[in-house]
C-alpha cells in the first residue's frame, strides 16, 4: 500500500486509519533493528510511522528526519568510548528498545536502539509528520491549531506523541510504542544527507554525514542549507 505524503497534506492529517496503524503485521521486526549498519537503518526509518498507544489514546506520525549515533567510536554518542551509566545502559541492549533522555532538563528525546546486545547504537528521531490523533497532540502540546511546529524537532516529537523518559526501555515490538511500514516509498533523490545538529562538542565527528531528512518536508527541523 503506497501513501503519498503530499496527498496527506492536501487532504487531512488523519487520513490513515487506526486499523492500519494497529496491524501488527506492519510493525518493524527485531531483525530490522538488530542489524549492524546504524547509518542504513537511520535512512530506512524515513517514511516509517511512529505509533504510540498510551492509555488507549492512539497517536502516530511519519518519520521525516533522523540522526544516527554510532556507539563507542562516535564522539557525539552517549556511549562514546564505552561509557556506561544508569541512563545509557539501555543503549547496550538488543536493538528494538526505546532510549529516551532529558535534554536541558526540558525536552524528552526519543531514540531507537539498534544493533546487537552490547553494541550501543541509536537513532534520534528529530522530526515527524502527524498522520493520526492530532487532537490528542494539540492537547499535549497546548496548541490551539495544527501547524508545522507541532512535531518539528525531537523534543516536539516526544511531546506530541506523549513520549517521556519513563518510556526508556519500552520494547518497540510490543503494543505501547512501535514503528510500522505502511508501504510509503521514497526515491533516493527525496533523501537529504547532512551533518548532525547541536553536536559541536564532538569535534571532527560533528561533521559526519549522519543526519537524514525528507527533502522539502515542512516538518523537518533546523535551518535549510
Amino acid at each position: 500500500m503506497k501513501i503519498n505524503l503530499l496527498e496527506l497534506k492536501r487532504t487531512n492529517l488523519n487520513k490513515i486509519d487506526a486499523a492500519l496503524l494497529l496491524n501488527a503485521e506492519l510493525r518493524l521486526s527485531a531483525a530490522f533493528y538488530g542489524r549492524e549498519d546504524v547509518i542504513l537503518i537511520a535512512k530506512e526509518l524515513l517514511g516509517k510511522i511512529l505509533v504510540t498507544n498510551f492509555d488507549n489514546e492512539l497517536t502516530a506520525a511519519r518519520i521525516v528526519e533522523t540522526e544516527a549515533y554510532n556507539g563507542v567510536v562516535d564522539k557525539a554518542s552517549h556511549a562514546y568510548n564505552g561509557r556506561r551509566t544508569n541512563r545509557t545502559e539501555i543503549m547496550y541492549k538488543q536493538g528494538g528498545k526505546a532510549y529516551v533522555y532529558l535534554c536541558y532538563g526540558i525536552h524528552h528525546l526519543f531514540n531507537v536502539v539498534t544493533n546487537e546486545q552490547d553494541t550501543p547504537n541509536a537513532i534520534l528521531i528529530r522530526a515527524a509528520e502527524p498522520v493520526f490523533g492530532t487532537e490528542a497532540m494539540l492537547h499535549r502540546t497546548r496548541k490551539t491549531k495544527l501547524d508545522h511546529t507541532i512535531t518539528k524537532g525531537p523534543g516536539n516529537v516526544s511531546k506530541a506523541l506523549g513520549i517521556s523518559t519513563k518510556h526508556t526501555g519500552v520494547d518497540l515490538l510490543e503494543d505501547e510504542m512501535f514503528i510500522i511500514d505502511d508501504g510509503f516509498k521514497l526515491k533516493k533523490s527525496d533523501i537529504v544527507v547532512s551533518p548532525r545538529i547541536g553536536v559541536d562538542y564532538a569535534q571532527e565527528d560533528a561533521l559526519l554525514p549522519y543526519r537524514f531528512y525528507i527533502k522539502d518536508n515542512p516538518f523537518v527541523s533546523g535551518k535549510k542549507k
